[in-house]
């Protein structure tokens, strides 16, 4: 400290140089945090599979919906209207690739106009990014709506980025609520003009510096980076910062009161608070780092603390001395005593029960925290609208198309199939019928849409029972056109009769006329076996024998005609009939052979056997169907998308266990089909969430044990005990357990929301236990040193207690109010943290530190230094 103080300009100046320079180079840090997005899951996700399929195969198109509630039905005028505005917006051209016309087919009105007609939707197909989905968001807002329509915009690249809006807004508020309320808190503390702005100038270098530095790592190092990590900055940084701050000008003062010079008081301060400090702010940057061990980059995000608080030590052992050394005295100007330096009549009065009677101490405690432990039920939520508000034009979407169509049609989980063949053949796409039938029999599923079934309805005509009775309908009609074929050989024969007698009975019209006859004759039995047995094999090969003694009848009856002069035009009229009759066989006859080929092919179809379901040849190649292909298929249809339909909200926690039960049933109907060896991957909101609760399950459960490993072992070096460490850890374990329960009371029970924010577990818990560990360590250095004067154990602590009470309980209070200040920040997640934090702060100051841990450290007595008892 002395070579500190010996060139103290030269490291100030220097340091405040640096600070500059980074500041104006650094990248910025807001954008990088943007750029980043919301839910950065690692490539393994199913939901990001599904995204790197649909890229790769040049399909990642995002759907932005413009949303139109109406005062009354669709009317003519509407329809005009819709179809300007359709044909508006696909004359944008990039990155627009197409645009659903709600109002172009009965099928699209059923699907995007609602029953009661008062909620339209209009999907614009966007191949984008997140920005540039944004960009033709604000294209269309500015140049397409018209003025007398209300129409809202929406889609996840939307509330992505109303998001992020929302979070810079927030952080803006917060980092000035922040230094006024600091400001305000130590001019109370002090009563000194000028302590205060000790603080804000060391904890002001220190953000600027640490947010320039992990700027650069993120550049360089592809450091983590979320729109936490800022906001966390200035929380944790001014926070602990003036903590920090606080112990140190309070021993200072101290010093100085005791007679020692500056330079000595300075000395002596860092000899002393300054170990403390540094405990402290190790326990904090190893709490901190342990973070880097996660997996999910959100959480990970928050390694950037430890970059500040590394830094803040730095400052602390730099700036903050210059400044003692140059205002000496004046630095509490006007004030000559702090109220810091009192000792604390609260935790005098409270360390004669957790002193003298550490079991009904322990038992208190335990009366206050148990009962809420016991209300806790780890309720979860992943509603990212919630974090935003009702007030954004994204959300205003959203709850018009839940209004007019239901939850889940806004965002649907979408079943994305790849496989290195074709799956656009005839022996496939029944499969995925089969797959879609079973999805839709899940409880929580309203319908399905794919390439079997485009609107959410079954196309029955694709079905076996369908065909057949399709089939049977064929046969009637050929059982029919063979009556008519009967008639009219029965009237050519009786007038071929006629003809006979007038030719003198010709022998060979005689014998013409007698072979229609048994032809006839054989047509009726024909159509009576037909109708009986359904043989239609049999019943073609009977039709092509007669169809060639009709041949030679008319060919006959041609011959005679060009005899008898007389007769001719009788004859020939006769011939034309025969031949008319031939021709009705030979279409029956093509239409039965078609009908036995598809017979055939239906009996080779495993297709049908799997599924029900059998695709006629030239079905997915007509006109119509093709529409349906293109919508659902892509990458030359090597891949497949299905569209799942919830009944529930697509954000709540009911959506998330619906989308793991479709994963496991996919799972096990593939199982033995053509898809069984295609890769599936699921997409859409409620599969993103479905993921982030598996990746932020396994991350909290791993970060935490890391974490508490962590710092048990650097308090067990600092402390020299191997006892101190656990009750400090237990007790900060208790604290938040306690907070997150009340937390969950206000919120969920209190509140109606689905349950805390899925990221605010984590980060309560990070910023909870490493922040509140400096108080246990406040309290059990100052004991340690005071253990060293040769006095009890209790007395050491009743010392200690009154000697750090004012210090923790103002730190605290100030953390807290760090905290308070992401209140007015609109973002439901940092508020819940902030709930979570100050909750827990004050708890651990006001109740769980002066009555639990002297309870439990007098009761150990000498032995809370096991194994390696007390020394310097």
């Amino acid at each position: 400290m002395h070579s500190i103080l010996k060139f103290k300009w030269p490291i100030a100046i220097g340091l405040i140089v640096l600070t500059v320079a980074l500041f104006l180079l650094a990248p910025n840090l807001t954008e990088q945090a943007e750029q980043a997005g919301s839910f950065q899951l690692s490539d393994e996700a199913s939901s990001q599979i599904a995204s790197q399929i649909l890229s790769d195969a040049d399909a990642a198109e995002q759907t932005i919906s413009l949303v139109i509630p109406l005062e009354s039905k669709v009317t003519d005028e509407t329809r005009q209207t819709l179809e300007q505005m359709v044909t508006d917006i696909e004359a944008l051209g990039d990155p627009i690739t197409s645009v659903l016309n709600p109002v172009e087919s009965k099928e699209l009105e059923e699907q995007l106009i609602s029953e009661d007609q008062q909620t339209v939707l209009m999907p614009i197909m966007v191949d984008g990014n997140n920005e540039e989905v944004n960009v033709v968001a604000d294209e269309i807002r500015e140049t397409i709506i018209p003025e007398e329509l209300t129409v809202y915009i929406t889609g996840e690249a939307i509330i992505s980025n109303d998001v992020n809006v929302s979070a810079q807004e927030g952080l803006q508020r917060t980092e000035i609520i922040t230094v006024v309320l600091i400001f305000g808190l130590l001019l109370a503390v002090f009563r000194s003009i000028v302590t205060p702005f000790i603080p804000l100038v060391a904890v002001g270098i220190t953000y600027l510096l640490s947010q320039s530095l992990v700027a650069f790592f993120i550049d360089w190092f592809g450091f983590p980076v979320s729109n936490y990590t800022q906001i966390f900055l200035v929380a944790i940084l001014f926070g602990i910062g003036t903590d920090y701050c606080i112990l140190l000008l309070s021993r200072y003062k101290e010093e100085l009161a005791a007679g020692h010079d500056v330079e000595q008081s300075i000395v002596n301060t860092y000899k002393t608070a300054g170990r403390t400090l540094l405990i402290s702010g190790a326990a904090v940057f190893v709490g901190f780092f342990a973070i880097g061990f996660a997996e999910f980059p959100i959480f990970k995000s928050a390694v950037a603390v430890a970059v500040g608080i590394f830094v803040l030590l730095i400052v602390l052992y730099t700036i903050v001395p210059f400044f003692m050394a140059l205002l000496k005295e004046k630095l509490f100007w006007p004030a000559k005593k702090s109220a810091s330096h009192r000792d604390s009549k609260l935790w005098i009065w409270m360390s004669k029960l957790s002193i003298n009677r550490p079991l009904l101490s322990i038992f208190v405690v335990a009366l206050i925290t148990v009962p809420l432990l016991f209300t806790y039920d780890n309720s979860l939520s992943f509603n990212t609208v919630d974090e935003i508000g009702s007030e954004y034009e994204s959300v205003k979407g959203l709850n018009a198309i839940e209004e007019g169509f239901g939850k889940g049609d806004s965002l649907p989980v979408q079943v994305i199939v790849k496989s290195d063949e074709t799956l656009t053949s005839r022996e496939t796409v029944p499969y995925f019928e089969a797959l879609s039938r079973e999805i839709e029999k899940i409880e929580g599923v309203e319908t399905v849409r794919s390439i079997t079934r485009p609107t959410g309805d079954v196309i029955n005509e694709l079905y076996v029972d369908e065909q057949l009775g399709l089939l049977a309908d064929g046969l009637g009609d050929a059982r029919d056109g063979l009556g008519e074929v009967q008639a009219g050989l029965a009237e050519v024969q009786t007038n071929l009769t006629a003809i006979s007698e007038q030719a003198g009975n010709s022998a060979g019209l005689t014998e013409a006329a007698a072979g229609l006859g048994q032809i006839n004759q054989q047509l009726g039995q024909v159509s009576q076996g037909l109708q009986q047995t359904g043989n239609i094999p049999q019943t073609v090969g009977a039709l092509t024998q007669i169809s060639g003694g009709l041949a030679e009848i008319q060919q006959g009856l041609a011959g005679a005609a060009g005899q008898t002069a007389e007769l001719s035009a009788g004859l020939t009229q006769l011939a034309e009939g025969v031949g008319a009759s031939n021709q009705g066989l030979s279409e029956i006859e093509s239409g039965l052979t078609a009908a036995v080929d598809m017979m055939q092919e239906m009996s080779d179809s495993n297709a049908l056997r799997d599924t029900g379901l059998y695709i006629p040849e030239g079905t997915l190649e007509s006109e119509d169907f093709q529409q349906v292909v293109d919508r659902y298929s892509f990458a030359d249809g090597t891949g497949m998308m299905m569209e799942v339909i919830l009944s529930e909200d697509p954000y709540s926690p009911e959506a998330i266990d619906v989308t793991t039960e479709i994963k496991e049933t996919v799972e096990r109907v593939k199982i033995g089909t053509p898809l069984e060896k295609t890769e599936i991957a699921f997409s859409g909101i409620s599969s993103i969430n479905s993921d982030l609760l598996d990746v932020s399950s396994s991350d909290f459960t791993t970060t935490v044990i890391i974490m508490l490993i962590s710092l048990f072992v650097i308090l067990a070096i600092l402390f020299r005990s191997l006892i101190m460490p656990l009750y400090m850890i237990g007790s900060l374990l208790l604290t938040y357990y306690t907070a997150v329960s009340i937390a969950e009371l206000i919120f969920v029970n209190g509140l109606g929301f689905d349950g805390i924010s899925w990221a605010v577990p984590f980060f309560g818990f990070v910023m909870l236990v490493a922040l509140g560990v400096d108080y246990s360590i406040f309290l059990l250095d100052r004991f340690r040193e005071e253990s060293f004067n040769g006095v009890t154990v209790r007395d050491a602590m009743r010392t200690s207690m009154a000697k750090m009470g004012t210090v923790i309980i103002t730190a605290a209070i100030i953390l807290a109010g760090t905290f308070g200040a992401m209140m007015p920040s609109g973002v439901l997640s940092l508020v819940q943290i902030a709930t979570i934090v100050i909750t827990g702060l004050l708890l651990y100051g006001l109740i769980v530190l002066p009555l639990l841990i002297p309870a439990i450290s007098v009761s150990f007595d000498r032995g809370v230094w096991w194994p390696f008892g007390k020394k310097k």
